[in-house]
């Protein structure tokens, strides 16, 4: 094969607030010869997701931070230009962990063969399957477990995860209420995805917004930020209510401690379950939530969006409107052209 130059995001420092292009190193480096059992992946589409900013804290979590010098990790799709592997052969889509680089050379653990389906665009694995479909799933189905009649609040409900939520909230029959940062967000989650209320909480308090929207108190919150939102929730959360915590997206560039809700005792007397997960415990199982998800959106149950940024060059900064509240649904990076089959 001919050579090809691998370009390569590496960590070049722990970031301090908001990921800078600094943080990393652009490197180029020839791809290497493949050794049996191995196979190279051109990677196609890289998936930005809230975690690539956990993941360069060197803290202990529920999975290693990239080391300094190490090809910063991430989620992709890629094409299989070259096997030496018995079980992928040269034109396989392929997805995993294949990190913020043109090309990835594997033995392929943890790389999963994508079904060739016309019907749905690559970049579905990552929008509604792939991670996030199986996150806002499990996240509600299994640990909120809903109730037709409930009121249901999400954060960041206009991102990949909250807008799923919302709308599997509304399919097993519950009042759903939006919290979005512009009032394009709310727009569309409530004419298009069927939410019954929105919050800008931006422009809005939400905790008067949600007096009003929730006369009945909540039953049932999907937190992906913590913060001021949850103390907001906890004034109005009902007696046996579920919190399920996903993520905590205003606390991932802070650079001080962050107090805890200062409603806390609220959790105590109004008998709340709270509960975090990690989708990846999940695993084993996540055929059941593709099954689902696969036929809401055949029956028109079930939309996603996803907004889509061209070069691997921008990551580094296109990761930050993860942060600022600019990106509108899925975000990813086109990092190579389609296969033409």
């Amino acid at each position: 094969m001919k050579a090809k130059v691998n370009r390569q995001w590496r960590l070049a420092a722990r970031p301090s607030g908001l990921i800078k292009e600094s943080d990393f190193e652009w490197h180029e480096e020839p791809i290497p010869t493949l050794s049996k059992g191995q196979i190279l992946i051109r990677n196609i589409y890289l998936s930005l997701d809230p975690a690539n900013r956990n993941w360069l804290r060197d803290v202990q979590s529920y999975i290693p931070p990239v080391a300094i010098g190490d090809v910063m990790r991430g989620i992709t799709i890629g094409v299989v230009e070259q096997s030496r592997h018995a079980d992928f052969q040269t034109g396989d889509i392929v997805q995993g962990m294949l990190g913020w680089q043109d090309y990835a050379v594997t033995d392929g653990l943890g790389i999963t063969r994508l079904p060739n389906d016309p019907a749905l665009p690559l970049t579905a694995f990552l929008g509604l399957f792939g991670i996030i479909g199986p996150t806002a799933y499990f996240g509600l189905v299994d640990i909120g477990k809903p109730k037709p009649g409930e009121t249901l609040v999400v954060s960041a409900a206009a991102g990949a995860v909250g807008s799923l939520v919302g709308q599997i909230g509304k399919i097993k029959g519950c009042r759903v209420i939006g919290i979005a940062g512009t009032d394009e967000k709310c727009r569309w989650i409530t004419k298009k995805l069927g939410f019954d209320a929105a919050i800008n909480y931006k422009t809005d308090s939400v905790g008067e917004s949600l007096k009003a929207h929730c006369p009945d108190g909540i039953d049932l919150y999907f937190d992906n930020v913590g913060g001021e939102m949850m103390d907001a929730v906890l004034n109005l959360i009902n007696v046996k209510a579920r919190i399920v915590i996903c993520g905590t997206i205003s606390q991932s560039n802070t650079t001080e401690a962050v107090p805890g809700p200062y409603n806390f005792r609220n959790i105590l007397t109004q008998r709340v379950r709270v509960e975090g997960f990690i989708v990846l415990d999940y695993v084993d199982q996540f055929q059941e939530a593709i099954e689902d998800l696969s036929r809401w959106l055949t029956e028109g149950k079930i939309q996603y969006r996803v907004d889509l940024l061209d070069g691997l060059e921008n990551a580094p900064c296109a990761v930050n409107k993860l942060f600022d509240g600019s990106n509108k649904g899925k975000l990813i990076i086109k990092v190579s052209e389609e296969p033409s089959f």
